[in-house]
């Protein structure tokens, strides 16, 4: 069933996109004396990056909305549709929430990590063979403690303090499911790229990307879109001669050569890869972009990396990505949207046109914006004052608005079990909604 409902919807969304069908060594000639310098040189050029992994500081509630059919709600078996936020029971310190297409996975402030929602595929990485156990929240058995979580279609994946990324679940592509590694779906969870150091991963829907501490990025998973940044279109396929080896294997993504490229964020969209450089702070893409949601001139798919113009020259805070539009924030708190217009996703009225640039979201410039995010076709954004904004494709109750209409401007997210809660985060999925809320209230920051 699950396969079916999700790939179904894609494809629907998706009718307008473009399918695809070293450094050198120094020579050791310099004389003995001078043997320190080029030590020197070699750690001076060493970066250690350290991105913010948009942890809360003090563990919250989780609120859900939307579809939850296959269990994606966290409420048990009963309850498979929410049209206003309610509250998962049980948890009060969880400080990181992601969504993925039909399942979700957060953090605790212990390192714990909880999953609930679709297991056909591997996705929760723990077993739920008792009936109903996926519809509740229960913990991923992992060796240590993880910081950060991330959640894609069919896949999860956890980041742990000491650098080790484990992953569990199976990437897709459009002849199905590809599994997760060359050993098919892996169900519990597996350790990607061992013996690198990582500090930051994102999912997109059908692909992980790994930021090593010194700015290197990794990718694996489906590459038909591009989002690999590191397969050319006709290697993309499954069905070539190499075939899934180099997509399933995380290799390292190539910048130009002449440039020593280091990085020091990135951000994963459904069909899509942002990375932030360190030194010009330069947004560099690649992926889908047929609605020039990352922000190209040329409506095609990119498959190598490339200098986005609209996005640079900003610092931003978050960016997210859904199938045909983009939503970033910036560090002052402003929020602007690129891409397709239709069912209202980018919140610019009813009388806009696709977004080819950036676009800062009127109603919401009057608002200091801590946090974004996209659905498939949906937007998000939170307010300083913890105040949820929703907007987009409503058809499945994943707005929180207590309707099932496209809502073509910011609104308001309300509820009773919103009341006395200060919304920080928010995680768009497939067809539902999470958020991240703390209980007491936080104070209104003063200038100064």
């Amino acid at each position: 069933m699950y396969i079916h409902y999700v790939s179904n919807y894609r494809e629907n969304e998706a009718k307008n996109k473009v399918p695809p069908r070293k450094a050198t060594k120094r020579p050791a000639s310099a004389p003995a004396k001078s043997q320190r310098e080029p030590k020197q040189i070699r750690k001076k050029q060493e970066l250690v990056v350290k991105p913010d992994l948009r942890q809360s500081a003090t563990g919250g509630v989780i609120l859900v909305f939307g579809q939850g059919d296959v269990g994606q709600l966290g409420l048990g078996e009963e309850v498979v549709e929410k049209t206003r936020p309610a509250t998962v029971p049980g948890y009060q310190d969880v400080v990181s929430i992601a969504a993925g297409g039909m399942h979700n996975v957060c953090l605790r402030q212990t390192g714990g990590v909880l999953t609930f929602g679709c297991n056909d595929e591997g996705a929760l990485g723990r077993d739920t063979s008792r009936d109903g156990s996926e519809t509740e929240p229960d913990s991923v058995d992992l060796p240590g403690k993880a910081i950060q979580v991330t959640a894609g279609d069919s896949h999860s994946a956890a980041l742990l303090e000491d650098g080790r990324v484990f992953a569990w679940g199976s990437f897709r592509d459009s002849h199905g499911t590809m599994g997760l590694t060359l050993n098919g779906n892996e169900r519990f969870p597996i350790e990607m790229l061992p013996n690198i150091k990582i500090v930051k991963i994102a999912s997109g829907a059908d692909h992980l990307v790994l930021l090593d501490k010194n700015g290197h990025i990794y990718t694996c998973g489906c590459g038909e879109q591009g989002q690999l940044g590191r397969v050319a279109a006709r290697a993309a396929s499954r069905n070539t001669r190499h075939g899934m080896g180099p997509l399933l294997t995380p290799g390292l993504v190539e910048f130009k050569v002449t440039k020593k490229l280091e990085f020091d964020d990135i951000w994963a969209g459904t069909y899509c890869t942002f990375a932030k450089e360190y030194q010009k702070g330069d947004i560099y893409v690649f992926g889908l972009n047929n609605y020039y949601q990352i922000g190209l001139k040329d409506p095609v798919t990119h498959f190598h990396p490339q200098i986005s113009k609209t996005f640079s020259g900003k610092t931003w805070r978050h960016i997210s990505s859904g199938q045909h539009h983009t939503i970033a924030l910036d560090d002052s708190g402003q929020v602007f949207v690129m891409g397709r217009k239709e069912y209202g996703r980018l919140g610019l009225g009813s009388n806009c046109l696709d977004a080819k640039e950036l676009t800062l979201v009127p109603s919401l410039s009057s608002f200091k914006c801590i946090d974004i995010a996209a659905g498939s076709a949906q937007s998000f954004a939170v307010t300083e004052l913890g105040d949820l904004y929703s907007w987009g494709m409503g058809s499945s109750g994943q707005l929180g608005t207590g309707e099932e209409e496209d809502v073509e401007i910011p609104t308001l997210v309300k509820g009773k079990q919103l009341e006395g809660k200060t919304v920080i985060r928010v995680a768009g999925g497939g067809q539902h909604t999470l958020a991240l809320a703390t209980i007491h209230p936080v104070k209104e920051k003063t200038a100064g």
